[in-house]
């Protein structure tokens, strides 16, 4: 690393590590200073083969261990804010007990310092462990360094029997996550001039059998491997109209549905198509669901390590990603979801220690 840049010191405690961590700031596409003191600690320990795609660092032991499993963090965060300046981070009292406040902390840096920890303490686990730290998790897909790795390298990953992605759950297992699918409805008309209406037909006015359609609409609770995901169906977007004065030709509903991981990609589409029959639908985006796999063993041990009952995950998280290698997967991570991105983002420093404590009674 050149003079001046930034370190970790991979024995400081867990909190300590993470303030570190989250300090060297790394908004999305800008995590190189980050990847390059994750990469040169963990080279420093000189026992895992590393290797660097972009700003992604994959970490492997290589012990001939019965069973791999993959720890994985995203390093960039969402941009910081000038009121309240959120970087540095700093220690301060909290309603029950003292907390780490500022960004990242929350998501998902706690999770990154956890992992630094175990491969710090931990230098001969239970299980071959291949630790990644990824980047761009909080923009575009395209960008996403766990992407890359399976497009690129799946062989780093792909020979492991479960994972954990460390992304913030309160301290709690979160099994698999829900699809998420984006839809375009549309209506056409005819424009015409505001004061002569009847020479036109108003696309707006006939989005209201959408919006009917989704007020009606009973999304179902759906149990998969012991868990149950509630999905949704929601307008979250309307689009239409070109001028005060003009009848509009067109209006655009985006939906989003959030389906449960029972239902293959191919099958959310054709659902969605079928609630919105007889109009235009364009789907822009569609990413599938994750089983949580809690049937397997790894999955069970893990669970039964923690000593924690798992609950299914609302949203959609990377777990996907390792979904579509063959390899399941959970959440588990410091921090609450609910104040993710948040400009008072801040983590009490006592789940910081508790996952680090479920994580190493699992490992060693």
């Amino acid at each position: 690393m050149p003079p001046g840049a930034p370190s970790l010191d991979l024995s400081a405690d867990v909190t300590s590590l993470t303030a570190a961590v989250c300090d060297i700031e790394s908004v999305s596409l800008d995590e190189a200073a980050l990847a390059d003191a994750v990469e040169a600690a963990v080279r420093a320990t000189g026992r895992l083969e590393v290797t660097r795609i972009g700003n992604t660092v994959v970490a492997r032991t290589a012990l001939g261990r019965d069973e791999r499993v993959v720890l994985a963090g995203h390093l960039d965060t969402v941009p910081l804010t000038t009121d309240p300046e959120n970087l540095p981070t700093r220690r301060v009292d909290g309603a029950g007990g003292e907390v780490l406040w500022g960004r990242g902390t929350v998501d998902m840096k706690g999770g990154v310092a956890v992992m630094l920890r175990v491969l710090h303490e931990v230098p001969e686990p239970t299980r071959d462990i291949t630790y990644v730290f990824y980047e761009a998790e909080e923009i575009d897909s395209r960008f996403n360094g766990l992407l890359h790795v399976q497009q690129e390298a799946p062989h780093l990953v792909e020979d492991a029997d479960f994972a954990v992605l460390l992304e913030p759950t309160d301290a709690r297992v979160e099994g698999g996550c829900k699809g998420t699918l984006r839809a375009l409805v549309s209506t056409k008309g005819i424009a015409a001039h505001s004061a002569r209406p009847w020479k036109g037909h108003n696309a707006i006015h006939d989005a209201a059998e959408i919006l009917a359609r989704l007020v009606a609409y009973e999304p179902e609770t759906v149990e998969v491997d012991g868990l149950e995901y509630r999905e949704a169906l929601n307008a979250v977007g309307v689009e239409g109209g070109v001028a005060g004065n003009v009848i509009p030709d067109r209006c655009v509903v985006t939906v989003n549905y959030r389906y449960a991981p029972s239902l293959s990609e191919a099958e959310a589409d054709a659902h969605v198509r079928q609630v919105f029959s007889g109009f235009e639908v364009e789907v822009v985006d569609n990413a599938g669901g994750a089983r949580p796999g809690l049937d397997l063993p790894a999955a069970r041990a893990f669970v039964e390590a923690l000593g924690l009952p798992a609950r299914a995950k609302q949203g959609w998280t990377d777990v996907a990603r390792f979904s579509a290698m063959g390899v399941p997967a959970v959440n588990f991570g410091p921090g609450d979801p609910n104040l993710a991105h948040m400009d008072d983002e801040q983590c009490p420093v006592a789940q910081y220690e508790e996952c680090e404590a479920a994580l190493l009674r699992w490992l060693c």
